[in-house]
């Protein structure tokens, strides 16, 4: 028997709603003669409790895409849906709270405060919004990530890859609706960036939560449950369940086109 919700939606369906989308986006920066088309139309989906890795070439628009499904950016015309909010409707305020109550982010250049320790650095979204942290969900967190008896050191004191899991905590210490991650392994020798994937990995499958995550490594997209190639602007394939050898057959077929 099929469950209802008071809204009279089946409740399946919204277990399995796309947790964020874009629909005919597109993004122009400048104008005339020197307007880039950034993003051309472009629409996708991204499952709730999934992990989708982009990929393309410089200028495919990988990063533009991030940045407006996370409300970094806004689109010149077309939808960016998290949830059932359209940010297209959202003032400025109401953008800056969603993505501190509801985002998480995680970038290549870390972006530690160098002031603040490590614990100060994870517990940061909540400051800023006047809440204080869940010591037992900060402890897992730090456990998980290998950070424990680190938490006293500010950034400088800490190795690259153990800065990116501090990042990386700090992303997910609001257990945020959605996980943006662009080039988070950049910075990273290839140990610590195969740890920080699999911690990437284990949000997805024990926190359930959803990561988008921009990557131009191949090894790094492997982690994810399926990819999306962008070129122009427009999403040109979609690879599920990747290896890092089926990733790359992709990029050779797309680069012989």
């Amino acid at each position: 028997m099929q469950t209802t919700l008071a809204s009279g939606q089946p409740a399946e369906a919204i277990r399995t709603a796309p947790a964020a989308r874009i629909i005919d986006g597109t993004k122009i920066y400048g104008s005339g003669s020197t307007a880039v088309r950034a993003l051309d139309a472009i629409s996708a989906e991204f499952a709730a409790g999934a992990f989708t890795a982009i990929m393309g070439p410089s200028g495919s628009g990988k990063s533009t895409l991030l940045h407006c499904l996370a409300g970094l950016d806004r689109l010149t015309s077309g939808q960016v849906m998290i949830g059932d909010d359209d940010l297209s409707r959202l003032d400025d305020k109401a953008i800056t709270l969603l993505r501190r109550e509801r985002i998480g982010f995680v970038f290549q250049a870390f972006n530690l405060v160098p002031t603040l320790t490590a614990r100060e650095n994870v517990i940061l979204p909540l400051t800023l919004g006047g809440k204080k942290p869940d010591r037992a969900w900060l402890s897992e967190l730090a456990a998980a990530l290998g950070i424990t008896d680190r938490l006293a050191h500010r950034p400088a004191e800490l190795s690259g890859g153990q800065q990116q899991r501090v990042a990386t905590a700090r992303a997910l210490i609001t257990r945020p609706d959605l996980i943006f991650a662009d080039e988070p392994t950049g910075n990273l020798d290839s140990k610590s960036a195969a740890e920080l994937l699999s911690q990437i990995r284990r949000a997805v499958d024990e926190y359930g939560q959803t990561v988008v995550m921009v990557t131009h490594d191949p090894r790094a997209a492997g982690y994810a449950d399926r990819v999306l190639f962008l070129a122009d602007g427009r999403v040109v394939r979609e690879l599920p369940a990747p290896t890092a050898d089926s990733v790359l057959d992709v990029i050779r077929e797309l680069g012989t086109r």
